[in-house]
């Protein structure tokens, strides 16, 4: 079995997207969704060995999933089939380019039952590098167990372990997922969070100061690097008591959903590259714009010979 640069696991789901109402009816595009495969996506694209563990159904859609992934250089060799339950499914409509709606049917899918034991098949090769979110633990009991006994499996290994906090109100309610999240994030070298999120994981958020203080608080756990994602105002990196902030890179923006995974995905590889923290914000920063320049949570990820394209004058073309 290769030992990759990273592995993550989670569920992902059969996704339909539409840009009109739902209610109206009409043509839907159907491809894959899900935070932890799409950040294995834009890791594969800029050259990362990558393994997707999970779930899915003994049905089409689940082979659909699968080759989807498959063509994308993403290592699905560990993922099991589940005769019993259906490949989950999640409802898209974009009502305006910077706002959508989804609607999750994967209650009792196949990748919601991840165990114990399909975290320890995924990592029966060591990564360098341990990538988990806060989605799949509010997905069941075993798949909140199957998070725990990765991270563990993955720190006794010697790998970074990073968290994506990555909260889903549809999945649960904040006093659940703060007990959950804020134990997770502690048992990571780097914690992922939106500026709206940070609250859920630490005492205090909402100002720069209680920022800095937070990114302490993580650090006394073990925590080497806190990354706040800010939306159009960029990102920033607290670390060994330094923060760096990067501004986002200016597009025209046609769709928002996958933009954080795109984001993690470019960070992640700056971090697998040695690069710096500024420079592993900025390649994130870099990989957030192409996702939402194009529709789709994965579709416009770049390429490593594609990093450079942004800083082109607006409207060039390559020939």
């Amino acid at each position: 079995m290769i030992s990759p640069d990273v592995v993550t696991l989670g569920e992902t789901m059969v996704s339909l997207r539409t840009g009109t109402p739902l209610r109206l009816g009409g043509a839907l595009q159907m491809t894959v969704a899900g935070a932890e495969s799409n950040v294995a996506i834009g890791l594969a694209r800029l050259g990362h060995t990558v393994r997707w563990g999970g779930r899915v159904g003994d049905d089409e859609v689940g082979v659909f999933l699968l080759r989807t992934l498959r063509a994308e250089s993403v290592l699905v060799d560990t993922v099991a089939i589940d005769a019993d339950r259906d490949t989950g499914l999640m409802l898209v409509e974009r009502r305006i380019n910077d706002l959508s709606r989804v609607s999750y049917y994967r209650s009792d899918s196949a990748g919601s039952v991840l165990s114990r034991a399909d975290a320890a098949v995924s990592l029966a090769a060591t990564p360098r590098l341990l990538h988990v979110t806060g989605i799949t633990p509010a997905l069941s009991s075993s798949a909140a167990d199957a998070v725990t006994e990765a991270v563990r499996i993955g720190r006794a290994a010697g790998a970074l372990v990073s968290v994506d906090v990555n909260y889903r109100a549809k999945l649960w309610n904040t006093d659940a997922a703060r007990a959950t999240l804020s134990a997770l994030a502690r048992s990571a070298d780097i914690v992922i969070a939106s500026d709206d999120e940070l609250g859920l994981i630490v005492t205090e958020a909402g100002t720069p100061e209680a920022e800095e203080r937070a990114a302490a608080e993580l650090a006394d756990s073990g925590v080497r690097q806190l990354v706040i994602k800010r939306g159009a105002f960029g990102a920033s990196v607290y670390t060994a008591g330094e923060v760096v902030h990067a501004s986002a890179v200016p597009v025209t923006v046609r769709d928002t959903i996958g933009a954080g995974d795109a984001f993690t995905a470019g960070y992640l590889s700056g971090v697998l590259d040695a690069l710096t923290p500024a420079e592993a914000l900025h390649r994130g920063t870099v990989t957030g714009a192409f996702a939402v320049a194009a529709v789709g949570d994965w579709e416009g990820a770049p390429t490593r010979a594609e990093l450079a394209l942004l800083t082109a004058p607006a409207g060039t073309t390559l020939r």
